[in-house]
């Protein structure tokens, strides 16, 4: 059960990721659409902001939070199965 709670946040979490990173390039970043995804996923991107700068007009840290979920995540499915 945990297990499956864990797959889906986990899932979840990637697909509001790669959500924000498609509408970053098509949709105005003042639309209620766009902001709503921010306030989500921005939260989460801040700290790895700060750890990691964006080069140039790349920013790795979606990529990076994606890479820490799957980590946690299998550590977590790990040490419950």
């Amino acid at each position: 059960m945990i297990i499956m709670i864990v797959d889906i946040i986990r899932q979840v979490i990637y697909l509001l990721v790669l959500l924000k990173v498609v509408l970053s390039y098509f949709m105005d970043p003042y639309h209620p659409f766009r902001q709503s995804i921010d306030r989500m996923i921005d939260p989460l991107l801040n700290p790895i902001r700060q750890i990691l700068p964006s080069v140039g007009r790349f920013d790795f840290s979606p990529i990076v939070l994606i890479v820490l979920v799957e980590i946690i995540s299998f550590i977590i499915k790990s040490l419950l199965s």
